[in-house]
């Protein structure tokens, strides 16, 4: 079964502090507690800044124009929106 990426960041999350992600907590398992930390941490990502965007906007952008940036941040923005949405 393919995992969300909510679901990889709360397990990460889990394994990181030492717990096992299936152990069960309170009827669920353990890597579940975990998921506000990990939308905590993808909200504070969530606006890319000028910097990341420049980055991926060098990929999108086309010869002459600088819209690539401004793109680029806007779909991170989006990702990460359907990544919180996904819970």
């Amino acid at each position: 079964m393919v995992k969300s990426p909510l679901e990889r960041a709360a397990r990460a999350l889990c394994s990181l502090e030492g717990n096992p992600e299936n152990a069960t907590f309170e009827g669920r398992p353990m890597w579940q507690s975990y998921l506000p930390q990990a939308c905590a941490v993808l909200l504070a990502v969530r606006d890319p800044g000028a910097e990341v965007s420049a980055a991926g906007g060098e990929q999108i952008s086309t010869e002459g124009f600088k819209i690539g940036a401004q793109i680029a941040g806007w779909t991170w923005d989006r990702m990460i929106g359907a990544i919180l949405e996904s819970k």
